[in-house]
């Protein structure tokens, strides 16, 4: 939607929070980044719920939304569109350079500018190096769900709920299906979300959930 379109300033405010991974004030993003989240900016990321931000004292704090997250996974496949300038053309680069690398090893934004010390993710990384370059490649998790999702999925289009799907993943680790949908979540054909009557939702149902950010999450659509 043309309403849904950020400014180039918008996006770099979503980076900054991304970068932060947690809550952060207007007075340590001036302190950090040399701007704040003000005005019709705040408002717009607010209502597209990319950002809750909620006033602390005199200012503002701010904090990324599990939306946010994904549209910064978009905003990276898509590639940042940048304005004129030798700086602003490079940082462009490097952006598409790291989202070909994450696409790679099987990781999203989120996997990287985690709030745990940055040698886990780093250590994360190396061990999934290694692991591709063994004789047996890996086990291709995302295309097991895609198979698992069109053999539950009565039409196109349709919810799918999360406690139907992993019995048909039985034989691959709970840990590597939940990674690999936290990385599908940024995918342009890919919607994960909550039920939204949540009083309806068995054990079984709760159990099966995945937890993207800090929301428990158990229907998945494929092909939107």
């Amino acid at each position: 939607m043309p309403g849904d379109k950020l400014s180039l300033p918008q996006t770099i405010t979503l980076a900054a929070l991304m970068l932060e991974a947690k809550e952060i004030s207007n007075t340590e993003l001036e302190k950090r980044y040399g701007f704040t989240l003000t005005g019709k900016d705040r408002i717009k990321l607010n209502n597209l719920k990319l950002v809750e931000s909620r006033k602390q004292g005199r200012t503002y704090v701010h904090e990324l939304t599990d939306d946010g997250w994904v549209r910064m996974a978009e905003e990276f496949r898509a590639g940042i569109a940048v304005s004129a300038g030798r700086t602003a053309k490079v940082l462009g680069a490097l952006v598409a350079i790291f989202q070909r690398f994450t696409d790679r090893i099987g990781y999203k934004p989120a996997d990287v500018f985690a709030r745990e010390d940055m040698s886990s993710a780093l250590s994360d990384i190396s061990s999934s190096r290694k692991v591709s370059h063994t004789p047996s490649a890996p086990l291709n998790v995302e295309a097991r769900i895609r198979d698992a999702y069109q053999q539950l999925a009565e039409q196109p289009n349709t919810w799918v709920s999360l406690t139907q799907l992993r019995p048909l993943l039985g034989d691959i680790a709970r840990e590597d299906v939940d990674t690999t949908l936290r990385r599908m979540i940024g995918m342009a054909d890919v919607r994960i979300v909550p039920e939204s009557n949540q009083k309806i939702l068995t054990k079984e149902d709760r159990q099966a959930a995945v937890t993207i950010g800090d929301q428990a999450k158990h229907l998945i659509l494929i092909g939107a």
